[in-house]
């Protein structure tokens, strides 16, 4: 019970509530109880990212435990729009946009999840139903007071931004979509705090035994400081190309890819802690950055592609090869030249001057194949330059003036 716990616990940032939680998994692993596993995702993209696949993950991690896991696709939620960490109203989707968005989720998906084990639910075939007055008794089950705890609420409460009424509704709805799937256990990230506790509170509300709720970790992105995201750029999405999803990882920081492992990786504690010793004791990082990509490329394309990409990752990259097909970009600056910082900011290799800086302090900057450690350092213009961050994000630029 203490490797099965070890399993369940690993990654979580929390288990509400622990104690009880890990005396009813103890208890049902002995009665052979399966429970029902539930995470909600609102199709509100038509890809998914590894961010999404921490979640999903865990699930799997409960599948093989052999629990009944329950993939909900949010089209109806999808269709108020999730308010949370958002400063404004968002702009619903059109029912004709979640529904194709949500048969590409389904198409996904099971490259982690067991296709046999999965049962995949749309929310709009319980909420549809729902009468007016069903609404209203929804409604009455919370106050205006507790909804302005949000944090997100909160801020736009006390700077005067409107918070439209069916902002409120959504955590409500996402909370009864746990009532009408009796679920036993709820998984969604940090983000998603109150909406999972609003779960636990109308199921006693509707007289059923509260569920235990599990956050996660958001993922943090290729930059490693903003969570995986498909509007900031830094994702690394599951339906990419083999050769694109291994580079991109080994493009991750040393300390970042810790993080991968713990979340991403179904390799045991154990094992990734000694891989933690081997680093330790000298061993370079980038060795076990190859395991890491391998891994999730071979979940995601097959063992024959992670190989393939490997070698072309190899071959491309740390034998000093630089593709011929880089783009000259001409990058316009003063007589003075740009500080570097600015230049990886203008050609796309960072998403600010400040991730350039950060970036170029870590040592994790090439300019014409030697690194930099000067992030005040000047680029002049006139001349070709090639641009590195780490292994695999590459620019090739002239600075041009007037």
């Amino acid at each position: 019970m203490q490797d099965i716990w070890a399993e369940i616990r690993r990654g979580c940032d929390e288990v509400i509530p622990e104690d009880a939680f890990s005396k009813r998994i103890a208890e049902a692993h002995e009665a052979g109880e399966r429970l029902v596993i539930k995470a909600g995702f609102d199709p509100t993209a038509p890809d998914l990212h590894l961010g999404h696949t921490v979640l999903l993950n865990k699930m799997r991690t409960f599948q093989d435990l052999g629990h009944d896991v329950v993939f909900l696709i949010g089209d109806f939620t999808g269709r108020i729009g999730d308010p949370t960490g958002k400063n404004v109203t968002r702009k619903p989707l059109d029912e004709a946009q979640v529904k194709a968005n949500a048969e590409t989720y389904e198409a996904q998906i099971y490259k982690v999840l067991d296709r046999a084990r999965t049962r995949v639910v749309l929310n709009s075939s319980w909420l549809n139903e729902l009468s007016s007055a069903d609404m209203i008794k929804l409604a009455s089950t919370h106050t205006v007071a507790r909804m302005l705890e949000r944090d997100d609420f909160n801020k736009r409460y006390k700077a005067n931004e409107s918070i439209a009424i069916h902002e409120f509704l959504y955590p409500l709805i996402q909370g009864y979509d746990s009532v009408a799937l009796d679920a036993d256990v709820e998984l969604g990230g940090t983000d998603q705090k109150f909406n999972l506790l609003m779960g636990r509170h109308l199921q006693q509300v509707y007289g059923q035994k509260p569920q235990a709720v599990l956050t996660m970790p958001l993922l943090e992105g290729l930059d490693g400081v903003n969570k995986m995201s498909k509007s900031l750029d830094n994702y690394i999405g599951i339906d990419e190309a083999p050769n694109d999803q291994y580079g991109k990882l080994m493009s991750i920081s040393d300390d970042l890819m810790w993080r991968y492992f713990e979340l991403l990786s179904f390799e045991p504690i154990a094992v990734i802690e000694g891989y933690r010793k081997e680093v330790a004791d000298g061993a370079n990082p980038r060795d076990l950055k190859y395991r890491l990509a391998g891994e999730i490329v071979a979940r995601f394309h097959g063992e024959e592609a992670a190989r393939s990409a490997h070698q072309a990752f190899v071959e491309r990259f740390s034998h000093g090869v630089v593709p011929e097909d880089i783009e000259l970009q001409r990058v316009p600056c003063e007589e003075g030249g740009l500080q570097v910082a600015a230049v990886l900011k203008a050609s796309g290799l960072t998403q600010s001057n400040g991730e350039g800086i950060r970036l170029v302090k870590q040592g994790a900057v090439r300019l014409d194949g030697d690194r930099i450690s000067d992030s005040g350092l000047v680029i002049e213009p006139g001349s070709e330059r090639l641009i590195q961050v780490g292994k695999r994000r590459i620019a090739r630029v002239v600075l041009e003036t007037g």
